[in-house]
C-alpha cells in the first residue's frame, strides 16, 4: 500500500486545510478528528478480542483523548503528566496502564493514589518500588524482542529484559505481594515485518509455560504498537497485520478466552490525521557552481519534525506548484533554527518543482503522530507548534 497523494487531495477536508493555510500564519498542524475515529473503529473491527490502549505519546492533546474516551479506548500513560491529562478527561483509572518501565518512586506512589493498578516493569529495582509504593498492584513485564532491523523507528535495548529475567521478575512479584499479570513487548515503531510479532509471541508462550509450572497463571499479553502509518514507503494493510496476529494468538494460546489481549497503537491511530503547514523561508545554493538547491522552511526538527532525524521517517510532501509544474529537481530540506542538525532531508533528495519560490506553502502529510508532542517549547525563541482540529 503506497501513499496516493491524488486521493489525499480529493478528500473533502483538503479544501478546509487550504483555506486555513491562506488565513493562518505558519507553521501549524491540522488534525482531522474524524480520521482518528475511523482508524480506531477499523482497529477494533480487525482486533475484536483486544483492548486498545492508546499510546498517548503519539499525540497527547485533550481533543484526541476526549474523542478516544468516547470511543471506549483505554490509555497507555508514560508519565504522571500524561496520567493527569486522561484523568482530567474523566477516564476511569481502571482503563489506564502506567506503561513506562522508567519511573520515579514518587510517580509510582502518585499513580497509585489516583487509582492506577496496572504497571509495566523490566527490572528488580523497579518491581521493588512498585511493591512498596503501589501494593497489590498488577504488574506485567516487558521483554526484549527482535525487530529493529525492519522498524523505521526501533525501540530495542532501552526497554525490556531477557525472557529468563522476565520469569524471575514475575515470580518475585508474587513473593512481594503483587499480582503477576502478564507479559508485554514492542517490535519497533513503523514495523514492516509482520512476522516480528510471531517471533515475540513464541517467547511469550515459553514464559507462560514456565510460570504455569511454578503455579503462576498469567492473565495478559500486551503486543504493544508498531503498526505503521502511510508515509512515502510501501506498507502492508492493517488487515494483513490483523490476519497474521490473530492467527498467531490462536496457534500459541488456543484457550485464550480468559486472557486479556492488549494493543498499544499510537502512530497508526493518529498519523494520517495530520497535515503540517509550513512556508518556504529561503532558497539558496552554497556556491556559484553548486547545483544543490537548499530549501529552508519555517518548520524543522525542533518544530515537530524530530522523526526526520537520521531521515528515518519520510513524510509525503505536497506544494501547489506540483499541480502545474513540468520539472522537479532534488532539494535539501532544512529547518529555520541556528542548529546545524536542523536538516530534515539531505540524502533522500526530495523532488520539488523548480517554480517554487520564497513564501510558497509546503504541506507535510501524515504528520498527526509525534509532531505536536515533539515540538520544542522555545528553541531559538520559536513557539510550540500551533494545532487546529477539524471535526
Amino acid at each position: 500500500m503506497m501513499f496516493d497523494i491524488n486521493t489525499y487531495l480529493q478528500h473533502e477536508k483538503w479544501n478546509k486545510i487550504l483555506r486555513l493555510s491562506e488565513t493562518k500564519s505558519s507553521p501549524f498542524l491540522v488534525v482531522d478528528l474524524d480520521c482518528i475515529q475511523s482508524n480506531y473503529m477499523d482497529m477494533v473491527g480487525l482486533f475484536p478480542r483486544f483492548n486498545i490502549y492508546y499510546a498517548m505519546k503519539a499525540n497527547p492533546a485533550h481533543e484526541v483523548i476526549n474523542l478516544l474516551k468516547k470511543m471506549g479506548s483505554y490509555f497507555d500513560c508514560a508519565s504522571t503528566y500524561e496520567l493527569d491529562k486522561v484523568l482530567e478527561s474523566g477516564v476511569h483509572p481502571d482503563k489506564i496502564s502506567y506503561g513506562n518501565t522508567i519511573k520515579k518512586i514518587e510517580d509510582i506512589a502518585y499513580a497509585h493514589s489516583k487509582g492506577v493498578r496496572l504497571y509495566v516493569t523490566d527490572s528488580d529495582a523497579d518491581i521493588e518500588n512498585i511493591a512498596k509504593f503501589a501494593p497489590n498492584a498488577k504488574v506485567f513485564v516487558r521483554i526484549l524482542v527482535d525487530g529493529g532491523d525492519t522498524a523505521e523507528w526501533p525501540l530495542s535495548r532501552k526497554f525490556g529484559c531477557h525472557p529468563t529475567m522476565a520469569v524471575h521478575l514475575l515470580i518475585k512479584a508474587k513473593k512481594l505481594g503483587l499480582v503477576p499479570y502478564g507479559v508485554s513487548f514492542h517490535v519497533g515503531s513503523q514495523q514492516q515485518n509482520i512476522s516480528s510479532w510471531n517471533e515475540a509471541l513464541v517467547k511469550v508462550q515459553a514464559i507462560f509455560k514456565q510460570l504455569q509450572e511454578k503455579n503462576i497463571t498469567l492473565n495478559m499479553i500486551n503486543l504493544g504498537g508498531g503498526f505503521p502509518a502511510r508515509y512515502k514507503k510501501y506498507i502492508n494493510p492493517l488487515q494483513d497485520y490483523a490476519n497474521s496476529i490473530n492467527r498467531y494468538i490462536d496457534e500459541y494460546f488456543p484457550n485464550c478466552e480468559d486472557l486479556e489481549l492488549v494493543l498499544e497503537p499510537g502512530r497508526s491511530l493518529v498519523g494520517n490525521s495530520g497535515v503540517l503547514v509550513s512556508e518556504i523561508v529561503l532558497i539558496s545554493h552554497k556556491s556559484l557552481s553548486d547545483k544543490a538547491r537548499w530549501v529552508f522552511t519555517d518548520v524543522g526538527l525542533f518544530q515537530g519534525l524530530f522523526e526526520t532525524l537520521g531521515e528515518a521517517i519520510k513524510y509525503p510532501i505536497y506544494t501547489t506548484a506540483m499541480a502545474s509544474s513540468k520539472q522537479c529537481e532534488s532539494v535539501i530540506l532544512a529547518g529555520p533554527t541556528c542548529d546545524s542538525a536542523d536538516i530534515m532531508y539531505e540524502e533522500t533528495m526530495y523532488q520539488l518543482p523548480v517554480e517554487n519560490k520564497i513564501g510558497d506553502k509546503l504541506y507535510w502529510l501524515t504528520t498527526g503522530a509525534y509532531t505536536y508532542s515533539y515540538s520544542s517549547v522555545e528553541f531559538n525563541g520559536f513557539p510550540p507548534l500551533k494545532v487546529h482540529y477539524l471535526e
